[in-house]
C-alpha cells in the first residue's frame, strides 16, 4: 500500500479526525481478524494442520512492526545478519513478495540471499533446502501461519504508538496490547534517552527485551556540508530522515516528502532536479529511493547510505543466542 501519513497519526492524542475515524477502526480490525483467521486455517490445511515450525530444520527471526512504515526493521533486519556473518550461521533474508515494495527487495539483495515469495512458509523451505541455518523475515508478525523462534517489534523511538489509534484512526495494525505476544522491542532512531513510551513498556510488559539503536551515514565522506541540499524520499518517517541530516551539519535549503514506497516517474525526476538547479542546490535522497531512480539521472543525484547501531550490541547478541 503506497501512501503518505497523515500527520495527526503522530500527535500524541487522538484529535477530532482520529476519533471521527474510530468506527473505520474497528471495522478494519475485525476484518483483519476474519481475514487472519480465513487465510491460515486454509493454510493450516495445506500443512496438515497447525502452525509452521521450522523446529530442527532451521531458526527464524522476524523483525517486523505493528505501526504502519518507518520504523526501521529492514536496516536492523540487515544489522542482524552481519553479526550472523561473523558466525558459524549461515543466515538469510525472507520477505513476501510484493510488487510495491521493490525498493526493500533491492536492499536487503544487496546485502545478503534474499528468498522472496508470495508465501512465506514457501520461502523458508527455499532456504532449509539450500541449507541455510537462519532466517531473518524483514516484516511477517501478523502472519500467524508460522512459529518463529524470535520475534522483534520495531518502532521509530521518537514517534512511538503515534496517537495510539488503529487503522485508519492511527498508524496501528494492531493494538499495543499485543505486544505480550512478542519477544523483545527495538526503538530505533537518534535519540536513546529514556522515553514515556519506553516506560511503558517496561510497566506493561516485563519480560520483553528493550533494544535501542541510532543511524549513522556510512558514507558522510562523499559529501561536503557546506553545500546546500534539496532533499526527498518515500519513506514511512521522513521527518526522521531530516533530522538525521540536520544533526549532521547538512545545509537543508528545501524538502519533498513522497508517500511511503512511492515509484518515481521520469517528470517526477525533472521536477526535483529541476527545483534544485533553480535553487542552486545539490539532490540527495535514501539509499532505498536512489535504486528506483532510472539510471541516466544517478549521476545528478546522491544517496544517503545509513547504517543502525545497536547502543548495547553484546547484550543484543547474548539475547539472540540465549534465544536460538
Amino acid at each position: 500500500m503506497i501512501f503518505k501519513k497523515p500527520k495527526f497519526w503522530d500527535y500524541k492524542k487522538p484529535n477530532f479526525i482520529a476519533y471521527l475515524l474510530l468506527p473505520f477502526s474497528y471495522i478494519v480490525h475485525i476484518y483483519n481478524n476474519l481475514n487472519i483467521i480465513y487465510n491460515n486455517k486454509n493454510l493450516r490445511i495445506a500443512l496438515g494442520g497447525g502452525e509452521k515450525s521450522f523446529y530442527g530444520k532451521i531458526k527464524t527471526i522476524c523483525v517486523g512492526n505493528i505501526y504502519v512504515g518507518g520504523t526501521g526493521k529492514t536496516p536492523l533486519s540487515i544489522k542482524i545478519l552481519k553479526i550472523f556473518k561473523q558466525s558459524k550461521w549461515k543466515a538469510c533474508f525472507i520477505k513476501k513478495e510484493y510488487s510495491n515494495q521493490l525498493d526493500e527487495q533491492k536492499l536487503l539483495s544487496s546485502n545478503g540471499k534474499l528468498f522472496c515469495k508470495k508465501n512465506r512458509v514457501t520461502a523458508a523451505d527455499d532456504a532449509v533446502f539450500e541449507n541455510f541455518d537462519l532466517a531473518i523475515f524483514d516484516d511477517g508478525l501478523q502472519d500467524k501461519s508460522i512459529k518463529y523462534d524470535i520475534s522483534i517489534v520495531c518502532f521509530n523511538g521518537k514517534v512511538g504508538t503515534g496517537n495510539g489509534c488503529l487503522l485508519p484512526a492511527g498508524p496501528l495494525r494492531e493494538s499495543i496490547k499485543n505486544l505480550k505476544k512478542y519477544d523483545a522491542v527495538f526503538l530505533n532512531g537518534n535519540s536513546i534517552n529514556e522515553s514515556d513510551f519506553e516506560k511503558k513498556i517496561q510497566k506493561d510488559f516485563p519480560h520483553i527485551k528493550i533494544f535501542k539503536s541510532t543511524y549513522s551515514i556510512k558514507n558522510f565522506h562523499e559529501f561536503d556540508t557546506k553545500e546546500q541540499y534539496l532533499v526527498f524520499a518515500g519513506i514511512g518517517n521522513f521527518d526522521s530522515f531530516i533530522d538525521m541530516l540536520k544533526k549532521n551539519d547538512f545545509r537543508i535549503l528545501d524538502t519533498i516528502a513522497y508517500p511511503d514506497h512511492y515509484n518515481y516517474s521520469e517528470s517526477d525526476i525533472k521536477k526535483i532536479l529541476d527545483i534544485a538547479k533553480l535553487k542552486k542546490a545539490k539532490v540527495i535522497t535514501t539509499e532505498k529511493d536512489y535504486i528506483k531512480i532510472a539510471e541516466e539521472y544517478k549521476k545528478e543525484i546522491k544517496a544517503i547510505k545509513i547504517e543502525l547501531n545497536i547502543a548495547n550490541e553484546n547484550k543484543f547478541n547474548d539475547f539472540l543466542n540465549e534465544r536460538l
